[in-house]
């Protein structure tokens, strides 16, 4: 650990941690432990690139790091020269909906559309221009006209459902990019983003008769996708958090919908049948196993995601859709505190504000405070932790003892169990004869 953090990358992971959310960057810097998950994930990177698919169900408790995992294999995606995308489900974006909220997420996913040259999102000119500029250099191999370039190219598109309209709408931005039509450019990106809501603004804008909506979500992924690898990237993962939104939902119709979605995705990419397109989702065990809502309340999806009967008594088996995150060891935690450490002093050891010492001292006090669950879901001990750091930096005429004394760490608390009410639910206030508890009525019943 010689090397020197620049001041923007180390206040960026400080003030994430602080925060208890993911940095942005930097993510390398703090990367501990999973070794053999990270190389089931690149395993699935290279498939992706190789014009195969594959998807991941990433399942960690609540605080473990499933988020942080997604972003470094996201990060590592992209340095395989994959575009990348990443949402989180709440209850304004799903995967399907029939008010606007599947088209929000998509929406959600293109704003965030990342290449290597620009990590931050916002990529989707970058990839209309370059899906261009390789087709002019064709034009000047083949000696053909570019426009007919680029429409032999996009009728790779057309055979597949939407495919024409989306040709039609990149084509319309080489007009743009032609004839200098900034407008027209501007129209042919807020259509790939999802951002008309209306047919007829965007049939005024670009002549296209369909927008993407709820119904074409999963379509258009796909062929977002398709159209990436002929921009001259490798292909997409799609990376979607927080999928214990759809557990959360009270109407049973709506989450079995949402359900049916990851199955018709999960069979596409166990089948091999979308080239170039892969997913990660990241949910809770509650989210997984449920029998009443989570995904194994779903007959095919429990049968596809079942675990490895074989994998027993210590034996593990990374090859499946199911990734669950080990824990990390004591040991593996006592590294991440070296390392935020490093990095809270710039890079520079002898300014570190805590000896190794301090360290066991601390992680002593959080394991009398709150047991294991300090190294097993990290995320509130970490906070707490640079918190620590910032008050001795701030503050040297004090011991690290004296602190210790009056800290109070509190485990993370699930609030997986706050559950999403109905999109158009009313209360009636007059007690029929029979009454039903819970959203399903197979379960309990009385009578007045």
């Amino acid at each position: 650990m010689t090397t020197a953090i620049r001041p923007k990358e180390r206040d960026a992971i400080i003030q994430s941690l602080r925060a208890g959310v993911v940095p942005r960057l930097g993510q390398h810097l703090i990367q501990v432990g999973r070794v053999n998950e990270i190389a089931a994930l690149i395993k699935d990177i290279e498939r992706i690139a190789d014009n195969g698919s594959g998807i991941r169900f990433v399942i960690g408790e609540y605080g473990s790091g499933k988020t942080f995992f997604l972003n470094l294999v996201r990060a590592i995606a992209l340095e395989k020269r994959l575009v990348t995308a990443h949402a989180d489900l709440n209850p304004d974006r799903r995967l399907h909906a029939t008010g606007g909220q599947a088209r929000s997420l998509y929406a959600e996913l293109m704003r965030n559309i990342s290449t290597r040259t620009k990590p931050g999102g916002g990529a989707m000119p970058t990839i209309v221009e370059r899906f261009i500029t390789e087709a002019l250099k064709d034009s000047k191999i083949s000696g053909n006209n570019p426009e007919s370039v680029i429409h032999q190219k996009l009728e790779f598109l057309s055979e597949m459902v939407g495919g024409y309209d989306f040709a039609h709408v990149i084509a319309a931005y080489w007009k743009g990019h032609d004839t200098g039509n900034e407008q027209l450019k501007a129209d042919a990106i807020r259509w790939l983003r999802a951002e008309f809501t209306t047919k007829t603004d965007a049939r005024n804008a670009l002549g296209v008769r369909t927008i993407i909506d709820d119904g074409s979500f999963y379509d258009h992924l796909k062929l977002i996708s398709r159209f990436v690898r002929l921009a001259g990237f490798n292909g997409m993962l799609i990376c979607l958090d927080e999928l214990v939104n759809l557990y959360k939902l009270s109407n049973v119709q709506a989450r079995n919908s949402n359900y049916e979605q990851i199955l018709r995705i999960l069979n596409d990419s166990l089948q091999g049948t979308a080239g170039g397109l892969g997913f990660i989702m990241g949910g809770t065990p509650d989210f997984l196993m449920d029998p009443r809502k989570g995904l194994f309340s779903y007959p095919a999806l429990q049968s596809r995601l079942a675990e490895n009967s074989f994998a027993v008594k210590g034996l593990v088996d990374y090859s499946g859709p199911v990734l669950r995150l080990s824990n990390l060891s004591p040991e593996d935690f006592f590294i991440l505190l070296v390392k935020i450490r490093h990095v809270f002093a710039y890079g520079n050891s002898p300014e570190y504000l805590i000896s190794d010492e301090g360290l066991k001292a601390f992680m002593e006090h959080c394991s009398k405070r709150i047991g294991d669950a300090y190294f097993r879901t990290p995320r509130n001990t970490i906070t707490s932790f640079v918190n620590l750091l910032s008050v001795l930096e701030q503050n040297q005429h004090t011991t690290l003892q004296e602190i210790l004394g009056t800290v109070e760490i509190k485990p993370d608390t699930n609030p997986d169990f706050d559950f999403i009410p109905e999109e158009s639910s009313s209360f009636n206030t007059s007690i029929s004869p029979t009454t039903i508890i819970d959203d399903e009525a197979s379960l309990a019943s009385f009578k007045l």
